[in-house]
């Protein structure tokens, strides 16, 4: 077809196709994908070349040997089918000439695959072996198959699977397969049952399929000989090696080897690292002196593994046993020992077992031991001591340790076959045994004078018993006993731990008169007991102590006297006698101190105390007064005594009224809570005057006009009984009595005077002016009162405060009473004293009050007044 003629229409539809499926790429190259065996109309447009230029001549394409493609116009086409088995991709030069020159482009034919062509099995891939002991899972062998399709696609992507196997035994289920890679490998039940003996070939129907399986797969079956062999992969018998050897290193002292596939190995284990090591062939060797008493053998762990890590079998073991060489000296657990050996121990006496240690192989005669005493300090005397070679016991080698040192330092070696050696030392106490009783120097003592006013904790002698013991020994410490003759316990013994000398030291005080000598016996013990001999004469000793005479004092036999006597009693009446004696029975001559106005009196030589007078307690109710005793024939050795005489109370006293009650009065008509208060008192003590009774005369008048109200046991408040009163003086007769049986009574009028005045004023008014004005209105009866008397008067302001009253011609100093008398007076009321006499029956007086920082006038007009 000549360039640039126009293709026939069904040309043109198929190009048009072509290029909607397999858009070809835009650019200066050109690259198309075109599908494989067309089987359809050539020529066979492929694409439309987009990059040539519009006034492009002398088209052409070059790169095709076999002259399939060619261009016509603006189109590239195939006259034939394309074989991508045979060639996969073609790459064309489109050329044209232009004004510009000759130019070109490339343009690249990609061959797209069909699956056109069947998977084959490669023919060496279908036979194998398989090892005893290889892992399940694990692959030995590969199958392998080809696909002419493109590998990249679908297309040429295979997949395996296993058929059938024959024979099936022991399992049917032997072996698997893997679908993509196609390796062959034991299942649980083959690893676990494959056996030779049973079974040396097994075969194996196997398929491959292209298309990765699928249903329309192109697919191709074939057989697998699979052969059964022994393997060489097993543990290594146990190896024995000496420890410390001298080498050189590395020693290879064993070998495995996986007869299969391709294999590395490793070990694993309790060992230091790179002690031991393992070659690709499988040598295992020793890189270090081993030393058994650090490990006595290895379990090494090998294992069999894939160039790319992966165990292919279980691993195997390697026991490694050291072997003991003689190269640890026996030690001692400690360097220095200590024990204790009696004195009187026997010969043969065991005192202590050593026993070193030696950490080679017990197995084995290397840690057999000897034991030598090689020193003893002090070395003298020799012969004491001796070491069981065998055992290592140390005991007594000498009759007798008496008269020893109180010390021994021995030194033990302990030494293997080999002669290696340590030694440790044995420090021996030799113990003190109790074999030698306390003797005193002399069998007797004394005699040694005291006397008899000697103090309490004075030392009379001081004595010693020896002991042949070592010092400072419980077998040489003396306890010192007084056997006898300290019956009274007038003597105590006190021992110096130090030296063992024993103090008899007094502990009461002496009396000639009573005990004139001492003889005592004192014993010396051991606070342990005597192993050897007894205790003898020797040990006690007699002590003799002669008590002299002293002139002594008086003594009384009581400290201090108390002595009652009743008040008013009649005197010369003996109330107390002073008893004393004298040790050395000379007269006792009596006296008083104390008794300034000689109220008592004391016999001289009988001790007896009297009155010299009656006693009264209101006066005084307690007398205190030494008592001196004084030897009759040594004015300077006396003793004294306290004397304290009570004076019992008589309820000789009555009761009496206390106050002035001249100045009081009650108002009429009776205001509500309005009594004088009466006090009364007795000198006689509280079990007769504590308690006084107020009663009225038995008059029926007075009782009717009158009340007397008990307050406490001295108080009583005197009140009307009556509302109302005549104004005037009345007399009220009443009597107080003491609480004594019987009792005694004061029989009282009052008032007793005629200056107490009761007064009424009906009306009184108060008008007042200045700097602070109150209006004052009297209210009935003695709410506004002022009363004036000759020898004394009373001022009552209702509600007015403390001031100062002053006027030309009276003065009147107000004060408060004290809360009891006038909350039964009158409350809120101010009672003072008048000091002038002014006589008037009606006044009018200017009064001027200073309270606080104000002032008050006010003028008080009297309606009557009357005095007394």
């Amino acid at each position: 077809m000549a360039a640039g003629a126009a293709p026939p229409m069904h040309i043109v539809a198929l190009t048009l196709e072509i290029l909607y499926l397999f858009a070809p790429c835009h650019g200066t190259n050109v690259k198309i994908g075109v599908p494989e065996n067309y089987d359809g109309i050539f020529p066979w447009y492929l694409t439309k070349l987009y990059n040539l230029p519009p006034n492009h001549t002398e088209l052409a394409v070059t790169g095709d040997d076999e002259g399939i493609f060619g261009v016509d116009t603006q189109f590239l086409y195939a006259l034939k089918p394309l074989d991508r088995e045979k060639q996969p991709s073609y790459s064309l030069q489109v050329s044209f000439r232009t004004p510009a020159g000759r130019q070109s482009f490339t343009v690249e034919v990609c061959v797209i695959d069909k699956n056109d062509n069947v998977p084959t099995f490669i023919g060496k891939s279908m036979r194998g072996s398989v090892q005893l002991g290889l892992l399940k899972g694990i692959p030995f062998m590969q199958v392998e198959a080809l696909d002419r399709d493109d590998r990249g696609s679908v297309n040429g992507e295979l997949r395996f699977s296993l058929l059938e196997q024959w024979p099936r035994i022991p399992s049917s289920q032997m072996f698997s397969i893997d679908s993509i890679t196609g390796e062959v490998s034991l299942t649980e039940e083959g690893a676990s049952t494959l056996d030779p003996e049973m079974c040396g070939r097994y075969k194996l129907s196997v398929m491959v399929r292209d298309m990765a399986g699928k249903a329309n797969a192109f697919f191709t079956t074939d057989i697998v000989t699979v052969e059964v062999t022994r393997n060489t992969w097993a543990s290594p018998d146990p190896v024995r090696f000496q420890e410390n050897l001298p080498g050189p290193y590395p020693i290879a002292i064993s070998q495995v080897k996986w007869s299969g596939s391709q294999a590395a190995y490793s070990l694993e284990g309790v060992f230091p690292e790179m002690l031991f090591t393992i070659s690709g062939e499988g040598v295992i060797y020793l890189n270090a002196p081993l030393d058994r008493e650090t490990q006595d053998q290895f379990l090494i762990s090998i294992v069999v593994e894939r160039p790319e890590g992966r165990v292919i079998a279980k691993p195997v073991e390697l026991r490694v046993m050291v072997g003991d060489a003689n190269d640890n000296r026996p030690t001692f657990p400690q360097a220095q020992y200590h024990t204790v050996v009696k004195e009187l121990a026997a010969r043969g006496t065991e005192i202590l077992t050593v026993q070193a240690a030696d950490n080679d192989d017990p197995k084995t005669d290397n840690v057999r031991i000897f034991y030598r005493l090689v020193g003893q300090i002090p070395e003298s005397p020799r012969g004491l001591f001796r070491v069981d070679r065998d055992s290592g016991v140390i005991s007594v080698q000498a009759d007798s340790m008496e008269g020893t040192a109180p010390q021994y330092t021995l030194t033990i070696t302990a030494e293997d076959a080999k002669g290696l050696n340590s030694s440790c030392t044995v420090v021996v106490t030799v113990q003190d045994e109790n074999n030698n009783p306390p003797v005193f120097s002399k069998h007797e003592y004394g005699p040694f004078h005291i006397p008899e006013n000697a103090p309490v904790g004075t030392t009379v002698t001081a004595v010693l018993a020896g002991d042949a013991d070592v010092r400072g020994g419980d077998s040489w410490q003396v306890n010192y006993h007084l056997e006898s003759g300290n019956e009274e316990e007038a003597f105590t013994l006190v021992t110096d731990k130090q030296t063992n000398e024993v103090a008899l030291v007094l502990s009461k005080v002496l009396d000639f008169e009573r005990e004139s000598e001492y003889i005592l016996v004192l014993s010396a013990q051991n606070p342990v007991a005597l192993v050897r001999g007894r205790y003898g004469h020797a040990s006690t000793a007699t002590v003799s102590i002669y008590v002299d005479d002293v002139n002594e004092g008086p003594i009384l036999s009581q400290s201090h006297y108390e002595v009652t006597v009743r008040e008013g009693e009649e005197p010369g009446r003996v109330i107390a006698t002073i008893r004393g004696y004298d040790p050395d029975s000379h007269p006792i001559r009596y006296s008083l101190q104390g008794d300034t106005k000689k109220y008592f009196s004391i016999g001289k030589y009988s001790g007896e105390l009297k009155t010299v007078q009656a006693l009264d307690r209101e006066e005084n109710s307690t007398y205190t007064m030494e008592v001196i005793a004084v030897d009759g024939r040594n004015s300077s050795l006396s003793a004294s005594t306290l004397v304290t005489v009570q004076i019992l109370d008589v309820n000789d006293n009555s009761p009496v009224l206390v106050g002035d009650y001249s100045w009081k009065y009650l108002c009429t008509p009776r205001w509500e809570d309005q009594a004088l208060v009466l006090a009364s008192r007795d000198s006689d003590g509280p079990q007769h005057g504590g308690h006084l009774n107020f009663s009225l005369r038995s008059d029926a008048t007075v009782r009717h006009n009158w009340k007397l109200t008990p307050i406490n046991d001295t108080h009583t408040n005197l009140s009307l009984n009556v509302p109302y009163l005549a104004p005037e003086v009345y007399t009220v007769p009443f009597t107080i009595s003491d609480s004594s049986s019987p009792p005694r009574s004061t029989f009282i009028n009052l008032p007793g005077n005629d200056n107490s005045v009761i007064q009424q004023q009906s009306h009184a008014k108060v008008t007042g002016h200045g700097n602070r004005s109150d209006q004052y209105t009297s209210k009935p009866a003695c709410q506004l009162v002022l009363a004036l008397l000759f020898k004394g008067g009373s001022v009552m302001l209702h509600k007015t405060s403390a001031g100062m009253l002053q006027n030309s011609l009276l003065t009147l100093n107000i004060q408060t009473l004290d809360a009891l008398e006038r909350s039964h007076l009158f409350p809120n009321t101010l009672v003072g004293r008048a000091q002038p006499i002014i006589a008037a029956s009606t006044s009018t007086l200017n009064v001027t009050t200073a309270q606080k920082s104000y002032e008050d006038q006010a003028r008080i007009k009297f309606g009557s007044l009357r005095q007394g």
